[in-house]
């Protein structure tokens, strides 16, 4: 049976996820803009026409969008979308020019920006390290449990009680490192580096791929070795450890995160898996049906992406502005005005390609064009 959270609910979770996570994100670059003295204009959750906002006593106008896709925070002086001082610019009265963001030095521009990125992993860091603290830490040992008959694990001659030390060369410490290693690398050829009887060994296998479909419907295709757990084990965590686990946690969604990106560029998964808001907002309704904890978990995990995402080197993204703030520090010079001109003007096109190319796969994945083409027939 199918469990659907219901469209209701999908739309709640969507604005429960992407709302704080948009305000958190904005909240960065607002609160190092206002540290460095830096005028703000417009702190706005959501594009387009403002649907209900207020002004508050030092002028800016916070707001609400009605597409809630995004946000932003206007600084005084941001005149052109790469934020660089032109000829409205340098007619300002020098005390308010003093405070608009051009004017401030090149290391505290590049901490405005970079600040929205980073408090969304210190939120994920904050989020995952309460839920060790208030769940424990599963610290099931990287050991064979058992072998499913006929899998990759045992055509490579592994056999229960074996202890796994890494896969293709990177160390694992739990059965749930082995299997977000695996997960993402169905028919791969891996290296298994193992301990049986205290002796060092190795073997090679290729990951088997499975298709599984969840309580939602949902198919996925993932990577599996054919690796069964072993007596599951789960370790308390003090609260002074917390932030500890909270940044391992989060180091490690965030390797995963780059390491499903380049096999994605690479092509070793496909194009298709690509996601967009679409998918996200019914991903939010599934995890808010299975429980307040599992809607946290995806908040924190959507709030790494949302970091890593903005730190790609990418015109119109945060990255790409710390790109061009990184080569104005070596040539000790701002990029030339047309120069970022054409590079934010390209920017903008692939992002908006990149949200039609994976608004066309959030369709596919929901049948849409099966039916198209069915109702065509």
């Amino acid at each position: 049976m199918i469990d659907s959270p219901g469209m209701l609910m999908t739309v709640l979770a969507f604005l429960l996820v992407l709302g704080p996570l948009v305000f958190v994100h904005e909240l960065g670059h607002y609160l190092a803009g206002r540290w460095f003295g830096v005028g703000v204009e417009a702190f706005s959750i959501g594009f387009g026409h403002e649907v209900a906002g207020f002004t508050d006593r030092r002028g800016t106008r916070w707001k609400f969008g009605w597409l809630p896709l995004g946000g932003y925070v206007r600084f005084a002086g941001d005149m052109n979308p790469a934020s660089q001082p032109d000829a409205a610019w340098l007619q300002l009265p020098a005390k308010e020019r003093a405070r608009t963001f051009q004017a401030k030095p090149l290391w505290q521009r590049a901490i405005i920006v970079a600040a929205g990125p980073a408090i969304n992993f210190v939120l994920a860091v904050a989020i995952l390290g309460g839920l060790a603290a208030t769940y424990g830490i599963d610290r099931t040992p990287a050991q064979v449990g058992s072998i499913v008959a006929g899998s990759p694990a045992e055509r490579a001659g592994l056999l229960p009680g074996d202890t796994v030390i890494a896969l293709g060369g990177r160390s694992v410490d739990t059965y749930r490192d082995m299997l977000l290693f695996t997960l993402i690398r169905a028919n791969e050829p891996v290296r298994i580096d193992y301990e049986r009887g205290g002796i060092a060994r190795s073997t090679d296998a290729t990951i088997g791929a499975v298709t599984e479909r969840d309580r939602f419907g949902n198919i996925h295709r993932i990577g599996r070795l054919g690796i069964g757990p072993p007596q599951p084990v789960f370790a308390p965590v003090p609260l002074w450890q917390a932030p500890v686990e909270g940044v391992v946690m989060t180091g490690n969604i965030l390797r995963s995160t780059v390491d499903g990106l380049v096999r994605i560029v690479t092509g070793r998964i496909p194009a298709s898996e690509m996601g967009g808001p679409l998918r996200i907002a019914k991903a939010s309704g599934e995890q808010l049906s299975l429980g307040l904890p599992a809607l946290i978990t995806f908040i924190a995990f959507v709030s790494i992406n949302l970091g890593f995402i903005n730190l790609l080197p990418v015109p119109m993204l945060d990255g790409g502005h710390l790109m061009f703030y990184a080569i104005e520090g070596v040539k000790r010079g701002p990029v030339r005005p047309q120069t970022m001109e054409w590079a934010f003007r390209g920017g903008l096109a692939l992002l908006l390609a990149l949200m039609v190319f994976v608004t066309m796969n959030d369709l596919g994945a929901f049948g849409v064009w099966r039916g198209l083409a069915g109702l065509i027939g």
